[in-house]
């Protein structure tokens, strides 16, 4: 990949020519910056970190997954300029900005970095394009002789613009503003590589696994190894917590789980407890109702569920699927408010938002969407949401 046109120019503290755009974007108050120096003389880590491993906390935190992006006016202003997606995430002082603007209109507890869980496979042997309408294309992988073009990745090498993005981003933010980082799981990257392109059915990758589920097992595992390296890569850059994406493992039965998704998400997750045990990590699957204890047996820290699973339930879920498999503690959650009630009124998204909130209880959440925001969703309510959430207090809490 090559950028058209050069990086915009960076001015003090790293900030960028394209801020200029932003003028409808508020930055955090005096207040706020006020509040979390305050609590930073507390601890070192921030609000969201400690919610991850389970610890006391002030309030709940909160982030949206795909917060950045093209409901914000000022992403779409952007675009003007830099009108490919790999431009917008490979640039690096692009992607900070990108990264930035929720952050700074919303005062989320999570900055996560603007990229996409294809972003490694060019440092693994695997070209791939982001068509703006069809989304990701790649050569389909579905035989031996195709898959001998894989190897492990080097990471400074192959992403050097994902380090330089994330050390930049720990020095915008406020030092209660955990920097997030992401991967995309083995299973998940197998369905484009073998599909091609998204998919609705995922044809293709099944009918490997009944038919040569060697080849896609070693598939699989070249995955895992490299993605195992990139997540480590980031963590060593300056992200605090890492959330796997197997998005489409929710197409999977649970065998079929068991068998092509959970083992290689457990590799990726023991790589990063092996190296970094202090570092959470998160993992999301969609439509993962069906799934929810094995999720949790991975030994991941925190499990994000979707809006399908009831937040009450889905603790319980959550700390029986971990006693099952002998780990300690109840175990994390994220989640899970319906990306859809953002698109009703403000009485119904404080008291969807706050029922969840009770259910969740005052320890080990993660307050976020079940799925990404949408596209269409007004930014007026985006920052009613996080609002409503900073706002909340269980009982106990000041």
């Amino acid at each position: 990949f090559s950028p058209q046109g050069p990086p915009p120019a960076t001015g003090a503290r790293g900030r960028t020519a394209v801020e200029s755009i932003l003028a409808s974007s508020a930055a955090p108050t005096a207040d706020a910056d006020a509040d979390a120096k305050s609590d930073d003389k507390k601890t070192k880590d921030p609000l969201l970190i400690r919610a991850a491993r389970g610890e006391e906390v002030e309030r709940t935190p909160v982030w949206m997954m795909r917060q950045a992006g093209r409901h914000m006016q000022v992403y779409r202003d952007l675009c003007k300029d830099y009108p490919t997606f790999r431009q917008r995430s490979e640039i690096p002082d692009v992607a900070v900005e990108v990264s930035l603007q929720p952050w700074r209109a919303y005062q989320t507890d999570g900055c996560i970095l603007f990229s996409d869980i294809l972003t490694p496979l060019p440092g693994m042997g695997v070209e791939f394009d982001i068509d703006e309408k069809v989304g990701p294309v790649v050569e389909p992988m579905r035989t031996w002789d195709s898959i001998k073009k894989m190897h492990l990745i080097d990471p400074p090498k192959a992403a050097p613009f994902v380090e330089q993005a994330l050390r930049t981003l720990r020095e915008e933010v406020t030092p209660e503003t955990a920097v997030l980082g992401f991967v995309g799981c083995p299973y998940t990257l197998a369905t484009y590589l073998v599909e091609g392109r998204t998919s609705k059915e995922y044809l293709e990758i099944k009918k490997m696994a009944f038919t040569e589920p060697e080849l896609l097992h070693a598939i699989l595992t070249n995955l895992a190894e490299s993605i195992a390296e990139y997540a480590l890569f980031q963590i060593e850059a300056g992200a605090q917590l890492i959330q796997i994406f197997d998005s489409w493992a929710g197409h999977l039965s649970p065998r079929d789980y068991d068998t092509f998704a959970a083992p290689y998400q457990k590799m990726v997750l023991d790589k990063i407890k092996e190296k970094h045990p202090e570092v959470p990590t998160v993992v999301y699957i969609k439509h993962s109702g069906a799934l929810v204890e094995r999720m949790a047996a991975t030994g991941v820290d925190v499990v994000s569920l979707d809006w399908t699973v009831d937040m009450a339930e889905g603790r319980e879920r959550i700390a029986a699927g971990r006693a099952r498999a002998g780990l300690e503690g109840r175990g994390g959650v994220q989640g899970n408010l319906d990306p859809g009630l953002l698109f009703g009124s403000q009485e119904t998204i404080k008291e969807r938002a706050e029922e969840i909130l009770k259910k969740a209880g005052p320890r080990g959440h993660v307050m976020n969407l079940g799925h990404g925001i949408e596209a269409k969703t007004s930014e007026e309510n985006a920052a009613f949401f996080i609002e409503t959430v900073r706002n909340y207090r269980h009982e106990g809490q000041k």
